[in-house]
């Protein structure tokens, strides 16, 4: 299965956080954040958007922003434009 946002929309693969501390200490999932960082894997079809963010750009996103959505075993996200903070430079 393909999906392809629509608008202003964008399609995301989370960064997992990790599970651990330096020390070994395991954090259960209540007490994580959010995760706010993400790989582009596919841009909606605003052109101005299209222009700004494209496949593969790592980015920075709202907490709570977006809709999660699973796709072949893999957990993705769609957020809206106004979701993205910034995008991440190396």
């Amino acid at each position: 299965m393909k999906i392809k946002p629509l608008d202003d929309r964008v399609l995301i693969e989370v960064f997992e956080e990790e599970s651990k501390t330096s020390s070994g200490l395991i954090i259960p999932d209540t007490a994580k954040e959010k995760p706010r960082m993400g790989k582009v894997i596919a841009v909606g079809t605003d052109e101005d958007l299209r222009e700004k963010i494209k496949d593969g750009n790592k980015i920075l996103f709202a907490k709570y922003g977006g809709e999660e959505v699973s796709v072949n075993g893999k957990e993705l996200k769609i957020i809206q434009r106004s979701d993205i903070l910034a995008v991440i430079e190396d």
